[in-house]
């Protein structure tokens, strides 16, 4: 699939603003956003197989401009969850952080469990949405799994994108749809494969000493790659959780639905003692009305800071505000960006894929090629014989 869609707009604004990170960390390279007021306490975002730190980018938005501080990673390049729960708490020792709030859907949501059962003293709580308690029924779909590694990109993009529900969609499910595509293709061969290698790794969530008072599930009604039994094991694991549920939104609905999804979040973050700093947000009083400068009419400036917010609480920061006005700083000179409308390298995609069809070919024909040589060359032995007497 070539497919490189148009970026909306919203997503165009938000990568002008929030500056993306890149840090090694030890044979590890994290990719994250980091945004908000550093000291609150963090609600940590953690994506599906087909997820980048991009997709939580209304969540950044939004919560950022309420006071709250939001990190939203890509999942590293790990091979088991041991190693992810060692890599994780590397990255969070790296950039001095200590008590998180985990927000994982699909995959994310069992890595952010796996490491809530491993480490209890670092996560204060747990959003899970549309995830799981166990690899087994990934892995049973998957027989091809110990070979994972040594497939090609373009076989391990299709299996992911074949994950995602197929048909008529509701406009604004059908753009996270074509958004979460567009992040795909940007998966190099190693990410899509190790991704794919911790989903289908014999592994389950074990007693998590995190009381069910601090977890809240967040499903879908509609329609989920992850299967309903799954989600329901969720339930009968976590009965005393919260539960969110939304009317619709398919198997990405902080894209879809990122109104609803935030203010679940929110109302979460709030619940488990989270205290947001509205104070600390740039061109935000302490009041909660814009920041006046000293050179611009006082009673303009009132106004225009008064609509800003609203319009952030009614579309979810879909709207940007001009650069004057703006209340996202911009970032600073030398940040790393990935360019959504960077060209792939067809030419050397198309070879590989060339190459391993061609392989395929010959293993399945090669044998056939030999048997039928074999029975040509055994009758015409026997033919000369009869000639000879």
């Amino acid at each position: 699939m070539k497919g490189v869609f148009p970026a909306p707009g919203d997503y165009i604004y938000f990568k002008s603003q929030v500056p993306l990170h890149k840090i090694p960390i030890g044979t590890k390279q994290w990719r994250y956003y980091d945004f908000g007021p550093k000291v609150v306490a963090p609600l940590i975002c953690l994506p599906a197989t087909a997820g980048t730190a991009d997709v939580y980018y209304k969540q950044i938005m939004s919560l950022s401009m309420k006071g709250y501080r939001v990190i939203s990673v890509d999942i590293p390049r790990v091979w088991s969850h041991h190693e992810w729960i060692q890599a994780f708490e590397k990255f969070l020792d790296a950039i001095d952080v200590h008590h998180i709030h985990l927000y994982g859907t699909s995959l994310g949501g069992f890595l952010a469990q796996i490491f809530a059962q491993h480490r209890p003293r670092r996560v204060r709580s747990l959003i899970l949405s549309n995830t799981y308690l166990d690899t087994r029924s990934f892995s049973a779909a998957m027989p091809w799994a110990p070979i994972v590694s040594w497939t090609p990109a373009f076989l391990l993009k299709r299996y992911v994108l074949t994950g995602i529900h197929d048909g008529p969609h509701e406009p604004f499910i059908a753009d996270s749809v074509d958004f979460v595509v567009s992040q795909v293709e940007t998966l190099s061969r190693e990410d899509l494969a190790s991704r794919l290698t911790l989903t289908v790794e014999s592994g389950s969530v074990g007693p998590l000493v995190l009381s069910d008072a601090m977890i809240t599930l967040m499903d879908t009604n509609d329609f989920s790659a992850i299967p309903q039994h799954l989600k329901d094991e969720i339930s009968e694991r976590y009965p005393g959780a919260r539960r969110a549920y939304l009317k619709s939104g398919g198997d990405f609905p902080f894209l879809s639905r990122p109104d609803e999804v935030n203010l679940h979040l929110q109302l979460h973050l709030r619940r488990v003692g989270v205290e947001a700093r509205l104070d600390l947000v740039p061109g935000i009083s302490k009041g909660g009305s814009g920041g006046n400068s000293g050179k611009e009419n006082s009673d303009n400036q009132d106004d225009s800071d008064k609509d800003e917010p609203s319009k952030e609480d009614d579309n979810g920061a879909s709207k940007s505000p001009s650069p004057t006005n703006s209340h996202l700083p911009l970032p600073p000179e030398g940040t790393d960006y990935t360019n959504i409308d960077e060209q792939q390298q067809i030419t050397s995609e198309t070879l590989v894929k060339l190459i391993w069809e061609f392989l395929l070919v010959c293993y399945y024909l090669l044998p056939l090629y030999m048997e039928s040589t074999y029975s040509v060359g055994k009758y015409c032995w026997e033919l000369r014989q009869l000639e000879w007497y």
